[in-house]
Parts: C-alpha cells; structure tokens; sequence
C-alpha cells in the first residue's frame, strides 16, 4: 500500500533564504509591495519602470530620473539591523503558530536581546494594520476570557490581576479581539454594537450580562455551560449554537502565552493579541501574511 507523503511548506525557510539572500532582494521586494515594480511617477505622472540605483538605497524614474526610496517613512528607514535579518524577523512571526519569544528573536537572528525584544514588538505594532474592518455578519460566537499569570484567591470572572479579553467570531469569517475593563451589561452591549451587525445571530454563554442582545435587535441563544450544556441545536433555522470557535482560539491563546512566552504584561497585551489574532484570520496564507506585513511598515 503506498503511504501517505508528507506535503512540504509553502514559505520553507530554503524558500525563504532563496527568495531573500540579501539585502539588495529585499529592498527590492519593499519597493515592488509598497509601488509596484511599474506605476505612475509622482513627478512627472508617467507609467513608467524604475531601476536600482547603486549609491543609494533607491529606485530612479526610468522616464525622468526622479528617485524613490522605499524604506523611506518606515521603520526600515534609519535601521541599522540588515534588512534581511528584519525579513527572518517577519518570516518567523508568520510561520510559527505560537509565537517567537524574544530570547528565540535573539538566538535566531544573532542580534542582542534588546535588538530582539524591540524588532518583536515592532512587528506584532503592525499586525493589527490593514487588515478589513467590516462589521461582522450573520453567526457570531462572542465570548470573553481571562489572561494573566496565577493569581490566589477568586477563579474565574472576577479574579484578580488578571486582563479581560473579549472575542468575536464571525462563523466561517474573521475573528475580532478587544480588551475590555469588565463584563458589565454596558461594557459588552458598546463592544458588541460597535463589532457585530444589527440583526445577526447570536450565539454566547449564559453570562447575565449577554441578555442585552435580543433587545437590541440580534437573534440571541445562551448556551449554559454551568448546566453542562455546550451545544443547542435549532431546528427551526436549522442552526448550532455553541461557543467553541472562539472558546479555541482563547485556549490557543493561553497555552502559547504559557508556552512561549510565560507570561505577558497588561501593557503589552495589546500587542499579543494582535498578533494572534492576526494569524488567526490568515491561517495558510503564509505569503499573504508576510507581504502585508513588509508593506505595513
């Protein structure tokens, strides 16, 4: 019987030190991402090529020699870390699916662990830019959990220390992730009016606080977790209701937190979230990913 074949990468890291040997690829490829290798001149508006130039990191106008710098206004600008070294920096952000630590940053790149921690910051600053703000629509799963270290006392809503994080998931669609001060009815009802389209279907846990939605125009159903009840099913419109997308995307969350990371500050959950979120939403569009990303900077 023939066995199965294992499918390689689409973005190896062959792949990669191929597509970027040096630092002359890469800014190559930041100026195709950020002008595209043919476009209009903004000096003299002609459609026109443009070449390298070899004093400078810069692109002239094949039609009237005006130069374009492609690091220029981004925080390639003034860096003093090769360009290829931010690439690997990028490539590992959107390969890995539990995150890059900065003491990993350090050994990967052969850069300081300053350099390390600063670079991983810069790049999850940019995860949460240009990517689609619609509302979401139609099935959406909302729930909130709890992020920070071990803390004694209260388990659960209302622990202490910890950061409040809220999620949205859009069945077959985007996740949204925010952080929010508490779980009272007015914190849920504003985060959720300003995510989720007018009369989109619900579906949440028995928290008090998600009686809000029927009344403010959405099809709501609470699925009640403390009765052992995960799923309900509606026959009427032929629909599940339970809250297990975005319950896993918490799970993964915490377990890569822990795994990675050991723990992450209030200050900079931000940042976290973002960056999972981000590849939540992109997951298998390794090369999507990492061009968003160099154009976002």
């Amino acid at each position: 019987m023939e066995k199965n074949k294992s499918s390689s990468p689409d973005f190896s890291v062959r792949d990669f030190f191929k597509r970027f040997p040096d630092d002359e690829a890469c800014l190559e490829h930041i100026f195709n991402v950020r002008f595209g290798a043919r476009h209009v001149c903004r000096a003299c508006g002609v459609e026109s090529t443009f070449h390298r130039m070899s004093d400078r990191r810069a692109f002239a106008c094949a039609a009237c020699g005006d130069h374009v710098y492609p690091t220029a206004g981004t925080i390639f600008q003034d860096t003093r870390t090769p360009l290829q070294v931010w690439f690997y920096a990028i490539y590992l952000f959107v390969t890995t699916r539990h995150g890059v630590s900065g003491k990993e940053l350090q050994r990967q790149l052969g850069v300081t662990y300053k350099t390390a921690w600063r670079i991983g910051h810069k790049i999850r600053e940019q995860m949460d830019k240009h990517d689609l703000k619609a509302m979401l629509q139609g099935h959406v799963e909302i729930d909130e959990a709890y992020i920070g270290g071990k803390r004694p006392g209260k388990r659960g809503r209302g622990a202490a220390g910890k950061t409040i994080v809220m999620g949205f998931k859009q069945r077959g669609g985007r996740l949204v992730t925010e952080i929010v001060p508490d779980v009272k009815l007015k914190t849920l009802r504003a985060e959720t009016l300003k995510t989720v389209d007018a009369g989109a279907t619900v579906s949440t846990d028995e928290l008090y606080s998600y009686s809000l939605l029927k009344g403010e125009g959405y099809t709501h159903v609470a699925v009640k977790h403390g009765a052992k009840q995960w799923t309900i099913y509606d026959a009427e419109t032929d629909t599940m209701h339970h809250t297990n997308h975005v319950e896993s995307f918490w799970r993964h969350f915490k377990h890569s937190i822990r795994g990675t990371h050991v723990s992450i500050s209030q200050r900079h959950m931000r940042k976290y979230l973002d960056e999972f979120t981000f590849r939540a939403n992109h997951r298998g569009e390794v090369n999507l990913m990492f061009d968003r990303l160099v154009a976002a900077f």
